[in-house]
């Protein structure tokens, strides 16, 4: 059994091949598997996402001290979304869809 980490890498602030490194050394002696999450943009932040390049080479640090390492795909990327904006969108959708589906019980109840 293994351990996972999770690792948000934002442009300039921690995907440095010498934050691989610092990672690497870390982690060597844990059973564990990391995850490298780019960092998701939303407005106001001052942070960016790193570029593809940067992160595959901090990914390739990883992978060649012998850990394993994936690039997980944010869910906001296809809909330009940070965490908390999508998890707002959802939740307004469903709400919506709650009410509408309530509307609709009311209806079928009055006839």
């Amino acid at each position: 059994s293994s351990i996972t980490f999770e690792y948000t890498l934002m442009k300039g602030v921690n995907d440095h091949p010498e934050h691989a490194r610092a990672l690497v050394k870390l982690l060597r002696k844990l059973p564990s598997k990391l995850n490298l999450i780019p960092f998701n943009p939303f407005p106001g932040t001052e942070y960016q996402r790193s570029e593809p390049a940067v992160i595959e080479a901090f990914k390739q640090i990883v992978m060649q001290s012998g850990l394993i390492a994936t690039v997980r795909r944010t869910r906001g990327d296809d809909i330009d979304a940070a965490c908390g904006q999508l998890v707002g969108q959802v939740l307004d959708r469903t709400r919506r869809s709650r009410d509408h589906q309530a509307k609709l019980e009311a209806r079928a109840h009055a006839a």
